[in-house]
Parts: C-alpha cells; sequence; structure tokens
C-alpha cells in the first residue's frame, strides 16, 4: 500500500510505501497497479502505538462486568442498588470490578453478603490484584469455610475454573481490539501473570481469524505480582536466578515504594539482566532512581492514573510522598528507561489520555500532582513507540522499520498540541488497513473503556 502526502513528526513531507515493512519513504512515490492508496492529505504519520502493559482477557471480561469504583457508585446503599441490578452472566456470577474503599470502606465476604444477592459474586479491588467474593461465590470455588472472602487474583487455586478466557476469545476480545485499533494502537503486551502456552496459541488463532488486529507480546511466565504482607527477598532472589538460568527476563509488579525496594535488592543478588522489567513503579522514593539506573531496568509505567485516580490520591497518600507518585521526567532524567501503558481495563485504553496526563500531570479536577514529572507531549507520544521485545528501541517512520502505522488527520503541531484519539483516522498493522475512521459508526466503536 502506498501513503501519500504525509508529515512525519518532524514536519518532513512525503510518500510512504509499506507491506509487511516500510519499504520506502520519499517525498514522491508513484501508485503501482492495484496498490492500495491513502490520501493523508498533509496529515501526520508516527509509527503505530504499542502499549506495553495490557490485560486482554480482564478487558474483554470487563465489557460484561458492573462498575463499582467511586466514579459510578458512592456509599453502601448505592453498591447494593447497582449489584442488585447486574445482570447475572452465563457463568453464573455477577462480576463487579473497579472497588476502591472509599465506595463503602473494606469489603469483606460478610460485607458483601448484606450488600449482594444471593448468587455467586465476586467484586475486584480496581488495583486489579484482589477479589472479594461473598459466600455464595465462596462456595462456588470450593471455599465455603474462607475467613473473609478476600483473595488475590493471581491464585489459580481458585480462580482456574472460572470462565474468562472462553467469555473473552468468543467475542469480547474482538470488542476490545477494533477500539484499540481506532486509537492507533498495533500491538500490546500483555502483563496478566498466568498465561500459558494455551492463551499464546489462543491469541494467534485471533489474529489469524482478524478477531485480535494488534501484534500480542507476552510477560508470561516471568510476571510476579507482590504483595506488602509476604514479600520475601530470599525468594524473590531466587525465582529471579531461576528465571535467568533459563534464558528468560523477569517484569515485576511494584506498586509500593516497599515493594521496589525489595526487588531492587533481588535483581542487585541475583544479577539484573537487558529486558527485566519493573512493572507500574507507581511509588518511586528518591534513592531508588539511581538503582533503577545503575541496574538498567526497564519501567513500564502509566501516568494515566494521575488524572483518573489522582484525586483520591491526594485523600490517601501523606502529602510529603506526592512527589514519589508516578514519577516520568525524573525516571527519564535519571538515564532510568522508560516506556509507557494504560493497564487497560485498570486503566483507560486511551493511550492519548495517558500521554495528555504525562505532559500535564493534573488530577480530574485540575489539581497538580507531581507537576515536576511533566515530559514533552514529543517525548510521550515516542514512549509508546518501543518495540515489544526491545522497548526502548524507539521506532521510527523509515525503511526496515515494521509496517505498523498510525495516520492521523492534523499537522504535527496539531499533534503535540492536543494528544487526541479522534484525529487517528487510519491504522495499519502489518502494510493492510485495520482501521478506517471513513467506515467506522459509533456503534461499531462503542466500547465500555
Amino acid at each position: 500500500m502506498l501513503i501519500q502526502r504525509a508529515r512525519t513528526i518532524d514536519g518532513t513531507s512525503c510518500d510512504i510505501r509499506v507491506e509487511q515493512l516500510v519499504v520506502d519513504v520519499d517525498e514522491r512515490l508513484e501508485p503501482r497497479p492495484g496498490e492500495e492508496v491513502i490520501d493523508a492529505a498533509h496529515g501526520t504519520v508516527v509509527p503505530g502505538l504499542h502499549d506495553h502493559h495490557v490485560h486482554l482477557y480482564s478487558a474483554a471480561a470487563a465489557l460484561t462486568s458492573v462498575r463499582v469504583g467511586p466514579h459510578e457508585v458512592l456509599g453502601a446503599d448505592d453498591l447494593r442498588r447497582a449489584l442488585g441490578a447486574a445482570p447475572v452472566g452465563e457463568d453464573g456470577w455477577i462480576r463487579a470490578i473497579g472497588y476502591h474503599e472509599a465506595v463503602a470502606g473494606p469489603l469483606d465476604r460478610d460485607g458483601l453478603d448484606a450488600l449482594s444477592p444471593s448468587v455467586p459474586v465476586r467484586v475486584q479491588h480496581r488495583s486489579g490484584v484482589l477479589w472479594t467474593l461473598n459466600s455464595a461465590g465462596l462456595a462456588a470455588v470450593g471455599l465455603p469455610e474462607h475467613p473473609d472472602g478476600r483473595l488475590r487474583s493471581n491464585d489459580r487455586g481458585w480462580s482456574g475454573g472460572l470462565q474468562r478466557r472462553e467469555v473473552g476469545v468468543a467475542g469480547g476480545l474482538s470488542r476490545v481490539s477494533r477500539r484499540l485499533a481506532s486509537y492507533g494502537v498495533t500491538g500490546v503486551t500483555d502483563a496478566t501473570p498466568d498465561l500459558g502456552v494455551d492463551d499464546v496459541v489462543a491469541f494467534a488463532e485471533a489474529r489469524r481469524h482478524g478477531d485480535l488486529l494488534q501484534h500480542v507480546h507476552c510477560l508470561a511466565p516471568g510476571k510476579r505480582i507482590l504483595h506488602d504482607d509476604d514479600l520475601d527477598l530470599a525468594e524473590l532472589t531466587e525465582w529471579v536466578e531461576a528465571r535467568h538460568r533459563q534464558g528468560g527476563h523477569v517484569a515485576v509488579h511494584c506498586v509500593t515504594a516497599a515493594q521496589l525496594v525489595v526487588t531492587i535488592a533481588a535483581l542487585r543478588a541475583a544479577g539484573g539482566l537487558p529486558g527485566d522489567r519493573i512493572e507500574h513503579a507507581a511509588m518511586v522514593p528518591d534513592d531508588c532512581l539511581a538503582d533503577l539506573a545503575e541496574l538498567g531496568i526497564v519501567v513500564a509505567t502509566q501516568p494515566n492514573f494521575v488524572c483518573e485516580r489522582g484525586d483520591q490520591y491526594l485523600i490517601d497518600v501523606p502529602a510529603d510522598d506526592h512527589d514519589q507518585l508516578w514519577r516520568l521526567g525524573s525516571l527519564l532524567a535519571a538515564d532510568v528507561p522508560v516506556v509507557l501503558s494504560t493497564d487497560m481495563p485498570f486503566g483507560d485504553a486511551d493511550p492519548w489520555a495517558a500521554m495528555r496526563a504525562a505532559v500535564r500531570r493534573t488530577t480530574a479536577s485540575g489539581a497538580p500532582l507531581g507537576p515536576g514529572e511533566a515530559v514533552s507531549a514529543r517525548t510521550a507520544l515516542e514512549l509508546f513507540h518501543g518495540e515489544p521485545e526491545q522497548p526502548t528501541h524507539r521506532r521510527t517512520v523509515a525503511p526496515g522499520q515494521p509496517g505498523d502505522l498510525c495516520v492521523l488527520a492534523a499537522s504535527p503541531d496539531e499533534v503535540l498540541a492536543e494528544l487526541a484519539s479522534d484525529m487517528v483516522v487510519a491504522t495499519v498493522v502489518a502494510g493492510s488497513v485495520v482501521f478506517d475512521r471513513s467506515r467506522e459508526s459509533a456503534a461499531d466503536l462503542g466500547v465500555a473503556k
């Protein structure tokens, strides 16, 4: 295919010929017989966006879940109404997501029994790492005597029998993928910790059948979620060493300062490998910056949470720690390798919103949160251009680069000023158009965020 009358992000006018790779970029290229032609109309063409931390199955399941976060419900009575009105899924469960203690305080099985119907109910904390089940739900997973109903997401002992993957592949995955294509996303890294070979095969089959439009890279089996109440430096070090002996990298989920400090110590003891990652790095104390840089660990972080959750952080996090939240500018200044992501569905799936948050550093109400961590719009955009296997190697629009491109109906200056997903008019994956805004209706893109 040929994209004519385009401009790259630095303002250079060009035509771009694309196959599996970008094969030619020149001031003027003539169409070949039978070649598909896109007129960019002097708009901007950038490499397709790669979201470096998502959860595809959870995003598909979220389409049929009731949202019970602070933006949707407030108070016990409101939560009771939301759960009572929620449809029961084909698997016999009510699935609720996005819960935070600001809604109705800490949640356990007794509290959920008082607020929920008698059918199995599971409520996921907005962090994604914890579920609370009511008594009917605990009985359904074979844990009727569980004391508080609070179960970790990555515990396959209870979650293995849930029908999440079948539901995701059946249709929700396709809807999520089409929405991502409308944002210019051409690839994702799935950070779900318990994916296996069957899941990789399922993704490949979904790609082959056109249900999944993006390239998919998986972190599992090298992804590990930490919890503050069972941090074990010796055990974590042993796990890192074992992964490295097998030739694999590690990706460690760190959302607290304690988790980050222990992970840094484990990587120092085991020896880091290029490609090892820290997921989230939601809290980074000052004295960890030099450690991260020295180890060369890639940090995959989500500045969108500054906007999405920032007002709650201002309440929950001590003021003296606000400058540690969702660092970006200081990580880059310390020469820490960084890539950006959304954590979909736990964060808004729109990467352009994450870019705006990285630039503006304001909460939803407009309050500043870590303004010193702001970066330029160009930097925010480029941090979504990493290669999945080598995320800090940033792709460009040049011959030999992947034929994954995003065409925007705006000049480079306008793109960087607005950072808005509605500027995306076409998305190209491996030389084929997977999204054309002129052919899509609002209903086609009607996927809940």
